[in-house]
């Protein structure tokens, strides 16, 4: 793998799918990570004209375009100073991630895991309980993971609820995760009266709840955003509390925004007009 240096620009290897509707995925990923100052490089796992929430879409499985896509990377000698992953849509993928991390990942390299299986405390249709298991697999690989509060109930057996978790058990929750192998987890999405908190948990060190005041509607792509922004700020060395703090906080600018637009939650959050802010904050 080629050499990193510390004179040139950072460069992320994003890989997710590719929706051309509906701001998800590589959709957002690509220009957030651009505009906090890094090379972003796609590997699309699969095509969609847009997003699965809408009533219609095309869909274009690109599983067995990968491995050759990844053959020419290997050619070229790449490496990169960050792997992070998104909805992967089968064992094959998992494996061909693995595989990628193996070939591209070096000693600095920061792996992160968003371990994208559920949400609201059901796993997605297309995840099985082996899939669940691969996906285990999978964030022993990982630097940094960022399950919501469901994919952490999945990632450790747990009944999922609502409301009523105390600190101790997310705490608990987030002590599992780490000791599969990551160094941090990032736990997302928990729901607090009036607030949404985040678990940022690291190794050898006390937990700590990064919360924001809950705004506007859920929308897709909101969870995208999040941990692009946590893996750009990784890959940049900011600690990680100011990295989920700044993560939270554009989210929540960017509901705030769509709200304001009256744009449909289907279309996702309205990113574009607040990405000069975070500018400033890179």
């Amino acid at each position: 793998m080629t050499g990193i240096s510390e004179n040139r620009q950072k460069k992320i290897a994003v890989v997710n799918d590719l929706s051309g509707y509906g701001r998800c995925a590589l959709t957002v990923a690509i220009p957030v990570i651009s505009a906090l100052g890094i090379q972003c490089c796609p590997v699309p796992t699969s095509i969609l004209s847009n997003h699965t929430g809408f009533s219609t879409y095309f869909f274009d499985d690109y599983t067995s375009k990968m491995v050759p896509y990844l053959e020419e990377w290997k050619k070229l000698d790449l490496g990169f100073d960050g792997i992070y992953t998104g909805f992967l849509g089968s064992e094959e993928q998992i494996d061909i991630v693995a595989g990628m991390i193996r070939d591209f990942g070096g000693k600095r390299t920061k792996i992160i895991i968003d371990p994208i299986m559920g949400d609201n405390g059901k796993p997605y249709q297309t995840y099985t309980p082996q899939m669940c298991q691969r996906m285990r697999e999978l964030v022993t690989l990982g630097n940094i993971v960022t399950p919501n509060l469901t994919e952490g109930c999945i990632l450790t057996g747990r009944d999922y609820k609502n409301t009523g978790w105390s600190r101790q058990e997310l705490t608990d929750i987030g002590g599992e995760i780490v000791a599969m192998g990551p160094d941090t987890v990032i736990m997302t999405g928990i729901r607090q009266g009036n607030f949404i908190a985040n678990l940022v948990l690291e190794r050898g060190k006390e937990a700590v709840f990064v919360r924001t005041r809950k705004v506007g509607r859920p929308r897709p792509g909101t969870g995208d955003i999040f941990s692009s922004i946590v893996a750009a700020r990784a890959v940049k060395g900011t600690e990680v509390k100011e990295a989920v703090k700044t993560a939270a906080w554009f989210v929540r600018e960017c509901i705030l925004e769509s709200e304001a637009l009256k744009e449909p939650v289907e279309n996702g959050v309205c990113f574009e007009q607040v990405l000069p802010r975070l500018m400033k904050r890179k």
